[in-house]
């Protein structure tokens, strides 16, 4: 994902989310974050690229177990929660890009 400010953002997934920060490569502005079975990959924007459209629906979710700390978690944090369903919690991350916390089954009955 790219961004205007990398900092800010690392400070969102790694404080807030708790993803562990895995490389930092300061000359090509890059950040590698741990996101447990995948890798998030943080990259400066230029200066010339536009933001992130606010409002926008696209969602990067992470399977999370327990929903009700993350509500708590996030709360404490004052991240906003945009809207919720019985098993995800919906909320953006600095950028303004949609993000995800959900425990929703994920085997094929469902």
């Amino acid at each position: 994902m790219r961004t205007a400010d990398l900092g800010r953002l690392e400070r969102f997934y790694v404080d807030v989310l708790g993803m562990a920060t895995r490389k930092r490569d300061d000359t090509r502005g890059t950040v590698w974050l741990d996101a447990g079975q995948a890798v998030l990959m943080l990259e400066r924007a230029a200066a010339t690229e536009p933001p992130v459209q606010q409002g926008a629906n696209e969602l990067l979710a992470f399977a999370v177990d327990d929903l009700v700390a993350w509500r708590i978690r996030l709360e404490g944090a004052g991240v906003a929660i945009e809207a919720h369903t019985p098993h995800t919690l919906y909320f953006r991350d600095p950028d303004g890009r949609r993000i995800a916390v959900s425990n929703h089954p994920l085997d094929e009955s469902t």
